[in-house]
């Protein structure tokens, strides 16, 4: 518990959702943990937001735990991958419950951690009321169905020890991105604010997989036979000009910390429609 507790200090949180941020993450790389221990990644990658906070060191906090599978599975079950969590967290001294809320046939399997006694477990900076959340939740989904084309990496995490993880290399992440960004039905400030962060390190797209990912919805039934910079140039200038920018700033808001808040206050369609210019090949 006083690694934990030096590990949250260590974020040097300036309020209690910091704080809480802070912890959900550490409850994130203990979960991470605990699948390399039961070799999930010998058949399943890591992606999404989460990724790119804890293996690219992304400047936001992230809420869930996206994963594909390297081939499709229709029958896969979180359950056994949910028990080795428990026990990894209960190794930690911590009291987190996994539970699978997968639905039969969907492609999508999911499951959630939660946790409701933090607050009596942990010596917080930051005291809590009732009126404070008292409970956290990270949620877990895994694509049973993942598009062809993906590529991937191995990354070394160390924290609550060193294990090895794969995940899907830059450019596919990159490209996961744009279907999210293309194909969400709701604003999703966050997904803009890991779209600068892709463009300002300026990764490539996987066309490929971009284009496999994007015939598995319903939006894009009628793709050109080749998707190229030109096509997702037009499609994502198409999706800026269509975003409540003041709406996706709030989004946003609470995974920044207080210090960084200033970044997304020049958001505009104007600053994304010029930022977009300069997608790479």
């Amino acid at each position: 518990m006083d690694l934990i507790h030096q590990r949250i200090r260590d974020y040097q949180p300036a309020s209690k959702e910091e704080e809480l941020n802070a912890y959900k993450e550490i409850c994130q790389e203990i979960a991470l943990a605990a699948l390399a221990r039961a070799n999930f990644f010998q058949k399943g990658a890591f992606q999404g937001g989460t990724c790119l906070r804890i293996v690219h060191q992304l400047d936001r906090f992230s809420e869930d735990l996206d994963f594909v599978l390297e081939e499709p599975d229709p029958h896969f079950q979180w359950t056994p991958y949910l028990h080795a969590m428990e026990s990894e967290f209960a190794a930690q001294g911590l009291n987190l419950k996994a539970v699978d809320r997968s639905k039969g046939n969907t492609v999508v399997k999911k499951a959630f951690l939660k946790d409701d006694s933090f607050g009596q477990i942990l010596t917080l900076n930051y005291p809590r009321s009732r009126a404070d959340n008292q409970t956290i939740r990270i949620k877990l989904e895994i694509d049973t169905n993942p598009p062809k084309g993906s590529k991937n990496a191995a990354h070394v995490i160390n924290y609550p020890f060193p294990f090895s993880l794969i995940t899907h290399d830059l450019p596919t992440l990159f490209s996961g991105k744009c279907v999210a960004l293309l194909c969400r039905e709701y604003v999703k400030g966050r997904d803009w604010y890991d779209f600068l962060w892709y463009m300002r390190n300026k990764t490539l797209i996987n066309y490929p997989y971009l284009k496999n990912a994007l015939a598995q919805n319903q939006l894009y039934t009628d793709l050109p036979q080749s998707i190229d910079r030109i096509w997702l140039l037009d499609a994502l200038s198409d999706k800026i000009r269509t975003i409540d920018w003041e709406q996706a700033k709030g989004d946003t808001r609470r995974f920044i910390r207080a210090d960084r808040q200033h970044v997304i206050d020049a958001w505009s369609k104007e600053l994304f429609l010029q930022i977009v210019q300069s997608l790479l090949i």
